[in-house]
């Protein structure tokens, strides 16, 4: 059992930045908008300056959902053919939002529009620190393995479940799109997952197989693995990493061996579905099972002896760990790979409010 390390204790103490994909041109018909945010969701956040500066919901965009409880900052979007918008914008004033900048661009902002996110977070009552450091610093040459967190599966976990219900006829589908897309995308989830804790149960998760639909860690392209040697060779240089599967009836399937490997566990979770007529709710796509940690660093947020009486044994079980992650990836998920993770505000929230990017960046 990993020790325990407790995060969110306070909104400062979780720091996620958004990482665009592109910066605004400074021209267009639409305000994209830089923003901070605290204790707010993005919905509330976008629902909020849609209704202040008078303009339609559907029109405004975000590349990602970020943390309730935390200090994010991310771009959001906003139709702009009035031209006094701009100064309006500016001065909005909304409780727990800071409008850093408004500068036009030529398209809405859409979902994945965004290369990652960096991330600074302090994790408390850690017993032994210098455990946690070492972890911390293995994770940053090795990758850690790509699995979706708990925010994926709603606050009560049973979001695939639920999705599963009304997917196979047994229960009335909710009748909010949104939902819908978020059950199924839960479903994905707890499906690419089994395949991720197959492969690492047996080591494949970085070692292709034979017909292994493999991704260019640099261009992001894919391809089947036909010459395996070659491949493990490259996978263990960082090259390439396996893929697992984000059903869908358009999913790019993968070959042989490892088709045969996915079709064990996938067949099961999928019996009673049609995923054609899910297409509406995600055509599928593929998600590598390593996920590279960038830029880590990781120190002691205080350190001091045992006899100093002044420092809490809070404080002095507190580390500070920054690092980026590429869009559709999770904090908690590298974080769990060295503690148990005690979210201080988990059960407060609803099962939308303590997601990080997710569904959206997918």
């Amino acid at each position: 059992m990993p020790q325990v390390g407790r995060i969110k204790t306070t909104p400062e103490d979780f720091v996620v930045d958004e990482i665009p994909a592109y910066e605004p041109s400074g021209e267009g018909s639409h305000l994209y908008l830089h923003v901070r945010k605290k204790n707010r969701t993005t919905d509330d956040v976008v629902r909020a300056i849609a209704k202040e500066l008078d303009v339609p919901l559907r029109e405004m965009g975000v590349a990602g959902l970020k943390d309730k409880v935390a200090l994010a900052t991310q771009w959001i979007s906003v139709p702009a053919r009035d031209p006094k918008i701009d100064d309006r914008a500016r001065a909005l004033a909304l409780d727990g939002v800071e409008i850093l900048e408004a500068k036009r661009h030529g398209n809405k902002l859409k979902t994945g529009h965004l290369r990652g996110n960096r991330f600074e977070i302090i994790v408390r009552g850690v017993a032994d620190v210098a455990a946690a450091l070492s972890s911390f610093e293995t994770i940053g040459r090795n990758g850690v393995p790509n699995a979706f967190g708990t925010q994926r599966f709603g606050r009560d976990g049973d979001t695939a479940i639920r999705a599963r219900a009304w997917l196979t006829g047994k229960e009335r589908a909710p009748g909010d799109p949104r939902l819908r897309r978020f059950h199924f995308s839960a479903l994905q989830a707890e499906v690419f997952n089994a395949v991720l804790d197959a492969r690492v149960a047996d080591g494949s998760w970085t070692v292709p197989l034979d017909g292994d639909l493999l991704k260019k860690e640099e261009t992001g392209g894919m391809f089947v693995c036909t010459d395996v040697q070659t491949d493990r060779e490259r996978a263990a240089r960082g090259e390439v990493c396996p893929t697992g599967p984000i059903i869908g009836d358009r999913m790019r399937q993968p070959e042989g061996e490892a088709l045969a490997y996915e079709e064990r566990i996938v067949i099961p979770r999928i019996e009673g579905i049609d995923l054609r007529r899910a297409r509406s709710l995600g055509e599928g796509t593929r998600r590598v099972l390593r996920l590279r940690v960038t830029e880590m660093s990781v120190a002691q947020l205080m350190k001091s002896s045992h006899e100093d009486h002044a420092v809490s044994e809070e404080q002095r079980g507190a580390i500070r760990v920054r690092f980026v992650l590429p869009k559709g990836a999770y904090a908690t998920t590298v974080l769990a790979n060295v503690f148990q993770v005690i979210d201080s505000i988990r059960e407060e929230l609803g099962p939308e409010d303590g997601r990080e990017d997710g569904i959206e960046d997918e």
